[in-house]
């Protein structure tokens, strides 16, 4: 299993939020690059980045963040918040990004979907965000009573060779993961899927791995010590796939 240290950017800060609620935004780290060198250290080979300003205002300001993170550490860089046209997704995967999450846009802009994975393959990924099994977009601030299974047969449709879904009641809620959700959408589609959202322990990876989930993101269980890192990593196997 791949695990996806994970670092969300508000004005330049490392933050964790519960629920996506902006109103509940706290600083967990000092420096995000300073943290990305830690989770290399540990033997992450990915890490999880998250422009929580483009994801609710669509502007870049978190992007040179993100591009000197691809640059300076040895991990593989997943990033999403705010990428919402071809231009953008360029920036990003012609200068170090390995891979960029389409969240909003794949429900806004199916085009570019299908436009993004003809140019890159599976250096695109879709991102699924639900609450109550609806997915939620602009920051999680919009319902867009859109199923979340019907959302993943369309993208895998268009050709996305990865989901990365996140049940928002769960996250940083450090009350383990969605597994029903998660199991049916393993059920649904064969796509790669990441799981994000309420990971907690060793456990929840063990559940997530046993239903075939191929990735997960980690996140507040990092920063209070839930999960040690190093460990997880040793129990996952090699992180550079």
């Amino acid at each position: 299993m791949i695990l996806l240290p994970a670092i969300d950017l508000l004005e330049g800060r490392c933050v964790r939020l519960r629920r996506g609620d902006f109103d509940t935004a706290h600083q967990v780290a000092a420096d995000p690059l300073e943290t990305a060198h830690s989770f290399a250290q540990a033997g992450a080979g990915w890490i999880h980045l998250v422009d929580l300003d483009g994801a609710k205002t669509g502007d870049g300001r978190n992007r040179e963040t993100i591009l000197k993170i691809a640059r300076e550490t040895s991990l593989k860089v997943e990033t999403g918040g705010g990428i919402r046209d071809m231009d953008t997704i360029v920036a990003y995967l012609e200068n170090g990004v390995a891979r960029v999450i389409l969240g909003s846009a794949a429900l806004e802009n199916p085009q570019l979907v299908k436009n993004a994975v003809e140019k890159y393959g599976d250096r695109v990924a879709v991102g699924i965000d639900a609450k109550n099994g609806r997915v939620s977009a602009r920051g999680w601030l919009a319902d867009s009573g859109v199923d979340y299974l019907d959302l993943a047969h369309s993208v895998e449709a268009a050709g996305a060779a990865w989901i990365i879904f996140t049940d928002i009641a769960k996250d940083g809620m450090m009350e383990g993961p969605n597994l029903s959700q998660m199991s049916q959408l393993r059920k649904a589609v064969s796509c790669g899927l990441v799981a994000s959202g309420g990971i907690r322990s060793q456990r929840d990876l063990e559940a997530l791995a046993a239903m075939g989930v191929e990735a997960a993101i980690l996140g507040k269980a990092l920063y209070s010590g839930a999960i040690d890192l190093a460990q997880a990593v040793r129990w996952a196997g090699p992180q550079q796939t």
